[in-house]
């Protein structure tokens, strides 16, 4: 699967049901080409959006559920979210 089939889809915390959005972007090893995490964007802040940060969420990848046709069932608890 590609980071453009990725980013298609919905990513979904099955704790609460919550919609996080998008993938917009992965982590991996480079050492052996592993995918480590997906990235979703993470909370808006008017003071990134000046200094031109991205702000995501970091999901690691043991914490993705299922990647289905359409959406990415993740298990996140609150203290799980990592901001990048």
């Amino acid at each position: 699967m590609s980071l453009s089939e990725l980013r298609t889809k919905d990513v979904v915390n099955t704790l609460d049901g919550r919609r996080l959005g998008k993938v917009m972007d992965i982590e991996f090893d480079a050492r052996d080409g592993r995918v480590d995490a997906l990235v979703v964007p993470g909370e808006f802040k008017v003071g990134n959006v000046i200094r031109g940060e991205k702000c995501g969420i970091v999901i690691p990848w043991q914490r993705i559920c299922k990647i289905g046709e359409n959406v990415i069932l993740v298990e996140l608890e609150p203290g799980d979210v990592l901001e990048d």
